[in-house]
């Protein structure tokens, strides 16, 4: 790779934000679906039936909040899973003595401060341990926006009635530290969700490359296929790897999903606006979860989550893959640099 600290944060940031703006629909209907007075709200009292104008209205409410935490967040995920990466893998024993395998390095994390030691870790573990440090940055930009927007999402807006984020932001004017509720439950879901995704998603690239390359399907012009095996490749292995993943952590997701919006209600209340479950914890959200709904209420929303995150993970990763190719391709021309050597690694 020939990119910077500075293209790996435009590269993720663009395509985060875009990618937002095409699943955030699927996101509200996850919250509406996951939230305890779903029934209540969603669904007719007198038959049960589904209340299709409520539950598809207002569908983009919070989308803002979310734009504007994307871009620092996804840039810091980025950044420091590429920089951790790097570190960790040049500080292994089966690592080259050269260290110059250009799958594990962009230019400026050549710059880091090399590990005091040397270590044996298995390429997933630090994949694993690479995309977790990177979660735990992220989270601590993100959840706010994340509490603002399923508070949001949960509003029944009526025409002429202050927007949604506005009415959200009022309920946290005399207590702002509220908006960090649920960053444990975040940082929760994101981990095994990440530590799951990110060692099976370069796992199932790598396999994919090398099939490609036995068939020979790489030959032909070098730029065009760079970009099929950087933006085609990492689109398809990212979204088999993402609905793995977040179809396992459903569970931990719907926890998330309560806590948080029970960070609006008045009185610290449970999430049905009754002032019970003050200081209630993700594993008693859990429990009381299973002890009302059983396996069942635990994956609530759990096809339409795996649905919505194998495309939103393919076409993240996929323009993220695509925007950093357009970058370093613009550096080296800047720069005066050749092309990728015959044989060298693509990421």
């Amino acid at each position: 790779m020939y990119n910077s600290h500075t293209d790996i944060w435009f590269a993720g940031a663009f395509a985060a934000v875009t990618v937002d703006f095409v699943v955030y629909p699927f996101d509200t209907l996850k919250t509406r679906i996951q939230s305890p007075n779903y029934d209540q709200v969603f669904k007719d009292a007198r038959t049960g039936a589904i209340r299709r104008n409520v539950l598809f209205k207002g569908l983009y409410q919070g989308v803002w909040s979310v734009v504007f935490s994307t871009i620092p967040s996804s840039g810091a995920f980025f950044t420091t899973y590429e920089a951790v990466k790097c570190t960790l893998h040049d500080a292994s024993t089966h690592s080259n003595s050269n260290s110059s395998n250009p799958e594990y390095y962009t230019q400026g994390s050549r710059l880091t401060i090399p590990l005091p030691f040397k270590h044996s870790l298995p390429t997933p573990i630090i994949h694993g341990i690479a995309s977790s440090a990177g979660e735990m940055i992220s989270c601590l930009l993100l959840t706010p926006a994340e509490v603002i927007k399923q508070n949001a999402q949960m509003i029944n807006t009526e025409k002429g009635s202050v927007a949604p984020v506005r009415q959200v932001l009022w309920k946290f004017k005399g207590r702002p530290w509220r908006l960090w509720s649920g960053y444990t439950t975040l940082v929760g879901r994101n981990l095994p969700m990440t530590g799951l995704q990110f060692p099976l998603f370069e796992y199932l690239r790598a396999r994919i490359l090398a099939w490609r390359r036995e068939r020979g399907i790489e030959k032909g012009n070098k730029v065009r296929e760079q970009l099929v095996e950087r933006a085609g490749v990492t689109g398809v292995s990212a979204g088999l790897a993402g609905t793995v993943a977040s179809f396992v952590t459903t569970p931990i997701d719907v926890v998330k999903t309560r806590v948080m919006l029970s960070a609006g209600v008045e009185g610290d209340g449970d999430g049905n606006g009754n002032g019970r479950g003050k200081g209630k914890g993700a594993l008693a959200v859990g429990r009381e979860i299973y002890r009302k709904d059983g396996v069942r209420g635990l994956f609530k929303g759990g096809a339409i989550r795996a649905g919505w995150t194998a495309v939103a993970v393919s076409l993240y990763l996929s323009m993220y893959e695509s925007g950093r190719f357009f970058l370093e391709e613009r550096r080296k021309g800047i720069e005066g640099v050749d092309g990728a050597k015959e044989g060298d690694a693509v990421l």
